[in-house]
């Protein structure tokens, strides 16, 4: 098959053949393409003519692909797909030329997570300013999204309805115990964690929340000693001999290595997730962040 001025596949056929495909009949096809039927028919007649085969059986119930339009169609998805994602990387390029991204975020992600992130952000767009915030909790997060003071914020799913998330990762709430502590078995109970006494972040914390009432749900009463704002003071005590923690293992990073680490007897998962206001128009440094 020779390919010339006058005899070339077209992007534009190649579309109209993936949406027919889709579609199952020329005329939902023209509709989703906003053309006229005749010019779509016409299309797909010219690109059966260049081929040299039948792309569709036409009958009174629709287009039917044949064997060989099967195998075309295949790869006339994947050069269109590729063909938008180009289209795609040359807008976003043409939109980051400046402009910030605002991050909110609770503090194991902005210590753990972000800065791989924000690094190769930075290295390969420059010109983006990039601003965090840390927050206490994850509603302060959510508030600042609404508020329009953050446009990406690093949260807890599910969010509500106002906010598009996507899940990022799964953090194990995990029980940490001192060196010293010796149980009956290798396997934690809880009886074994109702006989400890906790020292946890402060009772308002809401994250918390789900550990407390995933202890209740299961019979067992939490004995806290002590209450104390920061994670890692809180691992350091427990280090030091001095009680027990539940905490998500992102928030307990690092671990020291003498510490006694344990998964909840019914295993408890946080899911983050990454959120923009929904329905709301985002310029192209918000998308190029997200991507990362």
């Amino acid at each position: 098959m020779k390919m010339n001025g006058q005899n070339q596949m077209k992007l534009s056929q190649l579309r109209i053949l993936v949406a027919i495909a889709n579609q199952g009949n020329f005329s939902e096809a023209a509709a989703q393409l906003d053309m006229s039927q005749s010019a779509v028919s016409h299309a797909i007649a010219t690109l059966e003519e260049h081929l040299g085969v039948v792309l569709f059986l036409r009958g009174r119930y629709g287009a039917r692909l044949t064997p060989v339009g099967k195998r075309i169609v295949e790869h006339a998805r994947e050069i269109v797909y590729r063909t938008d994602e180009i289209s795609k990387e040359a807008d976003l390029a043409r939109g980051l030329k400046g402009g910030q991204v605002r991050i909110a975020s609770f503090r194991s992600v902005a210590t753990h997570i972000l800065p791989s992130v924000i690094t190769q952000f930075h290295q390969r767009f420059p010109a983006i300013a990039l601003n965090l915030t840390e927050h206490d909790d994850y509603p302060q997060v959510e508030q600042a999204l609404r508020q329009g003071r953050a446009d990406i914020g690093f949260t807890f799913m599910p969010t509500s309805a106002d906010l598009e998330a996507w899940e990022l990762l799964r953090d194990e709430f995990i029980v940490l115990l001192p060196p010293t502590m010796h149980l009956p078995s290798s396997r934690l109970t809880w009886d074994d964690l109702a006989a400890q006494s906790l020292i946890m972040p402060p009772v308002e914390t809401v994250m918390m929340r789900s550990v407390y009432h995933h202890a209740e749900a299961w019979g067992c009463q939490l004995h806290v000693a002590s209450e104390v704002e920061t994670d890692a003071t809180i691992v350091n005590l427990v280090a030091q001999g001095l009680g027990a923690t539940i905490l998500p293992r992102l928030a307990a990073e690092p671990i020291p290595p003498t510490i006694q680490v344990f998964s909840l007897p019914v295993p408890l998962e946080r899911i983050i997730g990454v959120a923009i206001v929904a329905e709301a128009l985002h310029p192209p440094a918000i998308y190029a962040f997200w991507k990362f």
